[in-house]
């Protein structure tokens, strides 16, 4: 319990709009430390116990509510006072996102359709979005090297054997072909009338 450092999680936000992820946080975190029991009412747990939640806790707020509850040096009372401040977030913030999830729309991508494409979770369709994102960066980074009125190179698997060559931009948006021989595409190709 001597390594309470900061972890991986923001700070409570003084006006409580991240106040239910947070809580979740702390409770997780509290818990793991064997700390858990400091922030229920009526605990007897030790002073260095309610010490040690105490700096996690403070730790973990914004600057604005450290001064404000600057007087408090009980895990508990702190932590019912942050409830009584921000627990109607739950009221407010809960409803609308599981409407916002239940009326989850898209571009071009009907209210239900994501169940009807197997997406019983969040993170499924989160997962699906997210490979969809990197494969369209892909194709924008494929796009941006080959420049406006350039022909395509020819397809493989033609009948014929055709070697194609990765070129890349200098740092100046120029293409570098990275060595000194001044080769052109027919230099390349099968038959060198450029038939395919």
């Amino acid at each position: 319990m001597s390594n309470l450092t900061k972890l991986e999680f923001v700070d409570l936000d003084i006006t409580g709009n991240n106040y239910l992820s947070w809580v979740l946080d702390v409770e997780i975190h509290l818990d793991a430390k064997g700390l858990n029991e400091t922030i229920k009412e009526g605990n007897e747990e030790s002073t260095q116990d309610k010490a040690n939640a105490m700096i996690f806790l403070r730790y973990h707020l914004h600057e604005g509510l450290k001064t404000e509850y600057l007087t408090v040096k009980d895990p508990q009372i702190l932590w019912a006072n942050l409830k009584e401040r921000y627990d109607h977030h739950k009221i407010v913030i809960l409803p609308k996102a599981r409407y916002e999830w239940l009326n989850l729309r898209l571009q071009d991508f009907k209210s239900t359709q994501y169940r009807e494409k197997g997406f019983q979770k969040y993170s499924e369709l989160i997962s699906c979005l997210l490979v969809a994102e990197q494969n369209n960066e892909l194709l924008m980074k494929n796009h941006e090297l080959l420049p406006t009125g350039s022909a395509p190179f020819p397809e493989a698997n033609k009948g014929k054997k055709v070697e194609t060559n990765l070129v890349y931009k200098d740092g100046e948006g120029d293409f570098d072909d990275g060595n000194a021989t001044h080769l052109e595409v027919a230099d390349f190709l099968s038959t060198p009338e450029g038939n395919y």
